[in-house]
């Protein structure tokens, strides 16, 4: 288990705007996934009381944390959820519950 790293997970979450950005784009992405599993941030970006250089900003801090990966697609910039870390965050609560 890499403590640092899931500190950082934890930390990028505990912010309410950013949690709540992360909640859409997760949202978002099971709702286009028969299409390509991406999430355009323009279209939660109207959804969400949060100015444009702050999502920017709280994009930074879940991409740096490794829960979402970001990719500019022509002008627009598109999500995805890091599948892999959402598998160990949950094997690390799976451990925590077992003692």
């Amino acid at each position: 288990m890499d403590t640092p790293k899931m500190a950082k997970v934890f930390k990028a979450l505990s912010n309410p705007n950013r949690l709540e950005l992360y909640l859409k784009i997760v949202e978002n992405q099971e709702a286009s996934y028969e299409t390509s599993g991406e999430c355009l941030i323009s279209d939660i970006a109207t959804s969400l009381n949060i100015g444009p250089p702050t999502i920017s900003h709280h994009l930074k801090e879940l991409s740096n944390a490794e829960l979402i990966f970001t990719e500019r697609k022509g002008k627009y910039l598109v999500a995805r959820v890091n599948e892999e870390m959402i598998d160990r965050v949950n094997e690390l609560l799976k451990l925590q519950q077992r003692k």
